[in-house]
């Protein structure tokens, strides 16, 4: 498996990705309603900005190429949240790999080369923002040595109130 900068031609794709692990994903936890919605056209316009304002290595989107196709991608960037130093933190903001990818290795290759991504931008430490409800990503996230900060917020997801809880680590020096 090669993880590689997205570029222009994979932006499609992205979507469809998106779409795809979402629609697995948060089965059972945010509408059904709400996921048979999504399509990928709808993320396009999301992915083509996320792409095109890559500034390597503190912000872009990298993916998981296995054999030709794009199986998972995480979308990194300087941290949005008010309470931190964005020249300090970096963000995962998402991060998804296709269901049909689950339990390879693919989310483990993936958030390592993020993890080196944020080093090589001098960031101390990285946080993610993770649905409190989703045990699987959560025990991900916990095994790739993410722990919880205290911090939660509530977001607005297909008109339904969620929570959300931060995660951190700290990067290597």
């Amino acid at each position: 498996m090669l993880v590689r900068p997205a570029g222009v031609g994979d932006i499609e794709r992205l979507a469809e990705v998106h779409v795809l692990s979402w629609q697995v994903g948060y089965r059972g936890l945010l509408a059904q309603s709400l996921l048979d919605g999504l399509r990928p056209a709808q993320r396009v316009p999301r992915w083509t900005a996320a792409v095109r304002q890559a500034a390597w290595p503190a912000r872009g989107v990298l993916v998981a190429d296995e054999a030709g196709e794009m199986v998972g991608f995480a979308s990194l960037h300087p941290s949005a949240d008010h309470d931190q130093d964005a020249t300090e933190v970096g963000e995962v903001a998402s991060f998804y790999v296709l269901p049909a990818a689950w339990g390879r290795g693919v989310g483990g290759q993936l958030m390592a080369a993020a993890v080196r991504m944020f080093g090589a931008a001098g960031f101390a430490s990285a946080t993610l923002w993770v649905l409190e409800t989703n045990a699987r990503a959560i025990r991900f996230y916990a095994h790739q040595g993410w722990e919880p900060d205290g911090v939660i917020r509530d977001d607005v997801v297909g008109g339904i109130t969620v929570r959300d809880v931060r995660y951190r680590r700290k990067l290597p020096a």
